[in-house]
């Protein structure tokens, strides 16, 4: 028995129903997953395209500098130039305010170089560096960075002839990354991003952290410890070194010349007394 006419046309609604639904859906899902597949295509076409070391070094307790070693490759300039060099520009406007130096590397590599006199004047510019951009900022308006926090401290403890000094640095990258409702990682733009930070002290360093996510390797000297920061993650750093207390060691010295010079002016003489038998 052939269908008739009105069975046909109410077939062909509820097929027309079935396929909207789906082309809904699928639209919905293209939505909320649309950064997730950004970040895999730009995954694909622009591997390794920012490479980001943050280093510390502590020639002694007075004198010392910070310094920012950023790469990047010619890919993403030519995708996205303005932005990239508004933010090169803030970086070097920053390091100035701060007393620093810019050096233009071969390859349009930027090494920037902030020196400190103190652990107080590092902790000082350490996080004026590297505080939030002020988007009521004419000169960061433009700029589309998304929100990284990050704080940086450094507590002292004088034990007479040496310094015990303790590290902490909090780097939220959870930003970077894709994240599901429920705020398990989806995606991380580890591929996209190589953040680095080095700790160089004359005596070395020890990190007080045993997590899987910021594990600490040692440079060939000895001396250097450096962490492979990870993008999409919160990333802490607890670290403990020993440097020479200027203080006890100048009080130290004053005391053994004063030791001398008294040795000196009034030496020990032998007093020898004739008796007459």
């Amino acid at each position: 028995m052939m269908p008739t006419r009105d069975a046909i046309q109410s077939l062909l609604s509820r097929l027309r129903n079935l396929l909207n639904q789906s082309w809904q859906a699928l639209q919905c899902a293209f939505r909320r997953s649309r950064h997730v597949w950004l970040l895999m295509l730009a995954s694909l076409l622009l591997s390794g395209c920012v490479r980001y070391e943050v280093g510390v070094r502590f020639d002694s307790p007075n004198r010392g500098e910070f310094t920012q070693h950023i790469q990047l490759e010619e890919r993403l300039q030519r995708l996205s130039g303005s932005t990239a060099q508004q933010w090169l520009t803030l970086i070097e406007q920053r390091s100035q305010s701060l007393g620093g130096r810019i050096d233009r590397l071969p390859d349009n590599d930027l090494l920037v170089t902030i020196p400190f006199t103190s652990s107080s004047d590092l902790q000082s510019k350490f996080n004026q560096f590297f505080s939030p951009l002020e988007k009521d900022s004419p000169a960061t308006a433009d700029i589309s960075l998304p929100p990284i926090a990050s704080r940086f401290t450094l507590a002292i403890s004088n034990l007479l002839l040496v310094e015990r000094n303790h590290l902490r640095y909090e780097l939220d990258l959870r930003s970077l990354g894709v994240r599901s409702a429920s705020g398990s990682l989806l995606l991380s733009p580890a591929s996209l991003i190589d953040l680095e930070f080095r700790l160089h002290t004359p005596w070395g360093a020890k990190s007080l952290l045993a997590t899987n996510v910021n594990q600490p390797a040692g440079a060939p000297s000895g001396k250097t410890l450096v962490w492979q920061l990870m993008p999409g993650e919160l990333n802490q750093l607890d670290v403990v070194f020993w440097l020479p207390s200027p203080l006890g060691v100048g009080t130290l010295a004053i005391a053994l010349l004063v030791l001398v010079g008294s040795y000196l002016k009034y030496p020990r003489s032998l007093t020898v007394s004739d008796h007459t038998v």
